[in-house]
């Protein structure tokens, strides 16, 4: 036997990013084979034999990420291999939130869970049991295959509505449907205004085709309440105090029809209501709209014009603006801009958001979630954005008595973390967690079950960036004892003593019967596929559209229906801008809580040592004639507080804001902040206008120095 004998071999595995993320990189898993055979059991460890993932680098082939990947993703197998990794189930054995736990088998967890669960729905009725989930994972099965269980068990339903779905409800309502322009599309585009985005780091795949179109002859205007790294390499930027957006698109509107720039023939074709909205942002002038937003009455104008005259013009926006009490209406109004140009006649023209409809219409949810298994229950719906009210609630019937959380950690990402705080110490709520470190939630659980990371799970991955599915082949067995969401909820089921076959199918058959136009063995082969997409790159080339007037509707009686203006309407949120005037005289301050981090965007990186600490750590950003009025300089300590909550942070002197706007980064867990309370301990948990989201921007603060 030679010495190249020994060396292990390797395979290459296809995989797809999992996170909250619009660019789903594909990526690619380098694993050796070892062989541990002549070692006894004492001396083998986790990555000492069977498949071991030695590298995880982007995949060059794939056609959107091209082979790079983000700062968090590049050291993926740091996550994956962390000594401080949950690899057993455990049971907790301090006070809830101390974080103490001791290591028990997955029967013995199985066996508590069942008994604890069956003793609530014999009491209380399984409403009185709630899950709590969010997009952690984001692939078909880790998302959606839940649901199986949670029809057939009849708890207590999740309305998860925390970020993205007050963005599709605002859009639909002027558009008839969530569909929009696919951004690569913004290549032959001639403007291109970034609105409430920061594309070069939440979206940095998308910025090379901007470059592009950039190169032959495109405008950048980015328009954001933060001057974000983005903002720097546009060609104008415009700083509108935040939540005010409407009133400055409702201005847009006004120049256009005044000085007849709008499309006559597209709109008498293809919208309904244009009569009615003319003279309704009659009365919107730039002038207004200034006095509002913050903005010069000039810019507002000229941005108008540019907007008015410039072929193909697009406008590209994420999530962001929908955390505001306005937020859908924020999307809607958006939505009549294109309309009154003709922008969706040109190629490269148009509204780019969210494009996951153009993935998710190939999926069976009744196939994925299997709905019959609900019967003729009808269950109670609550707001995740609201959990702290759902688990404090004195008045709730039945009261929520046991909880199970993964793919989320809730005390970090969801607002008003102290009012779950305080739901979460109650000592009659048996709390259960899937994941994979001790989170900040982790801490209050009783059973803590560990979860396998993405290279340890078979799925198919959808994107809502771009129009590609990406194949996620499980590279290595599950590290230690971990499991799927799809696995444990099987496991959950068998412990309940459930029989129905839909409860236990595998991963596979699922996928096959959920995608079922899909061919999973290219997919699988390859990678990736493109999604059906116009071939002309225009998604409403015909001008048809599907709302009850198939026209885009500027005007809409739904709204109505719903107690909601027919029409765009700009009104100031309650808690700010002058709906609460005793509030904001007490809290003067307007926080945003925006993702600045380079290597943890999503929360489950901060406490990972070569991510959280290589970032400053949680601070205050203040503008500089803010500082001067508060007295403070760089890196004083000031108290941060409303009726919530109270945060003691440096601050950071900084021009990125405008006076009586302040900052604290979003994604720092609690225990990494003086006090113990994370940016959402203060947020505010009031819902959107329609569409079930949260304003966690519509929130008031004071400072003070310490």
């Amino acid at each position: 036997m030679t010495a190249l004998d020994d060396l292990p071999t390797t395979r290459i595995v296809h995989g797809s990013c999992h996170h909250d993320c619009p660019d789903s990189c594909g990526w690619l898993v380098t694993v050796e084979e070892r062989d541990d055979s002549d070692q006894d059991d004492s001396e083998r460890d986790d990555t000492a034999s069977g498949s071991v993932a030695v590298q995880l680098r982007g995949n060059p082939a794939h056609p959107y990420s091209a082979g790079e990947l983000c700062p968090k993703v590049n050291r993926f197998l740091d996550r994956v291999y962390s000594p401080e990794r949950v690899t057993t189930p455990m049971r907790r054995v301090g006070a809830k939130g101390e974080g103490q736990f001791e290591p028990i088998t997955w029967d013995e967890a199985l066996a508590t869970i069942a008994s604890r669960l069956q003793t609530v729905i014999d009491t209380s009725g399984p409403e009185a049991i709630m899950p709590y989930s969010n997009a952690g994972n984001q692939s078909v099965l880790a998302l959606m295959y839940s649901e199986r269980f949670w029809n057939r068990l009849g708890g207590t339903r999740l309305v998860r509505a925390l970020c993205g779905t007050t963005v599709g409800a605002g859009v639909q309502m002027t558009n008839g449907t969530t569909r929009g322009l696919d951004p690569q599309e913004l290549r032959h585009s001639k403007l291109i205004i970034l609105w409430a985005t920061n594309t070069r780091l939440t979206n940095r795949h998308l910025w090379p085709t901007i470059e592009a179109a950039m190169a032959d002859g495109a405008r950048l205007i980015v328009i954001d309440p933060i001057r974000t790294i983005t903002a720097d390499y546009a060609d104008e930027f415009i700083q509108p105090l935040p939540g005010t957006d409407i009133a400055l698109m409702l201005a847009m509107m006004n120049v256009l029809i005044a000085e007849d720039l709008i499309d006559h023939a597209w709109v008498a074709a293809h919208t309904l209501g244009f009569e009615e909205l003319a003279a309704h942002v009659a009365e919107w002038t730039p002038e207004r709209a200034s006095q509002i937003t913050g903005v010069d009455a000039s810019v507002i104008t000229q941005l108008a014009r540019a907007y008015g005259t410039t072929r193909p013009v697009a406008i590209r926006t994420l999530i962001g603006a929908e955390h505001h009490e306005n937020g859908a209406m924020f999307f809607r109004t958006m939505a009549c801009l294109p309309a009154l140009v003709g922008a969706w006649q040109d190629r490269g023209g148009g509204l780019a958001r969210s494009i996951g409809v153009w993935s998710e219409e190939l999926i069976d949810y009744g196939a994925l979630t299997q709905p019959q298994l609900l019967g003729d229950r009808s269950p109670r719906w609550l707001n995740m954005s609201r959990l702290g009210e759902a688990l404090t609630d004195p008045t709730l019937d039945p009261p929520v008595q046991a909880l199970i959380v993964w793919g989320a950690n809730p005390m970090v990402v969801t607002p008003n973390a102290e009012l779950i705080r305080r739901g979460l110490e109650r000592d009659d709520l048996f709390t259960v967690v899937h994941e994979q470190f001790i989170t900040d939630t982790a801490r209050y659980a009783d059973i803590v079950l560990p979860a396998t990371t993405q290279i340890e799970a078979t799925d198919v991955v959808t994107s809502w960036g771009h129009l590609y599915l990406g194949w996620n082949e499980a590279a290595i067995a599950p590290v230690g004892q971990c499991v799927s969401n799809s696995e444990l909820h099987r496991r959950l089921a068998s412990a309940m003593g459930f029989t129905e076959p839909e409860l236990f199918e595998d991963d596979l058959a699922v996928l096959k019967a959920a995608l079922p136009t899909v061919d999973l063995d290219a997919l699988r082969r390859d990678g990736f596929m493109r999604v059906p997409y116009p071939h002309d790159g225009r998604p409403f080339g015909d001008g048809v559209f599907p709302t009850r007037s198939g026209r885009v509707e500027f005007i809409s009686e739904t709204l109505v229906s719903l107690g909601q203006p027919a029409l765009p309407t700009f009104v100031p949120p309650h808690e700010s801008l002058g709906g609460d005037h005793e509030l904001a005289h007490r809290f003067p301050f307007q926080l945003l809580t925006p993702k600045r981090h380079t290597r943890f965007l999503n929360s489950s990186y901060s406490h990972l040592p070569k991510h959280g600490p290589l970032e400053d750590g949680p601070f205050v950003e203040i503008c500089p004639s803010d500082a001067v009025i508060l007295g403070v300089t760089d890196g004083d300590c000031v108290q941060v507080r409303n009726d919530r909550a109270l945060l003691r942070l440096p601050v950071r002197i900084s021009t990125r804001l405008r006076p009586g706007v302040v900052a604290i980064p979003w994604g720092w867990w609690q225990h990494q902040h003086i006090d113990g309370r994370a940016a959402n301990s203060l947020t505010n948990d009031t819902l959107t206008d329609w569409g079930g989201g949260v304003a966690f921007s519509d929130t008031l603060v004071a400072i003070e120095t310490t």
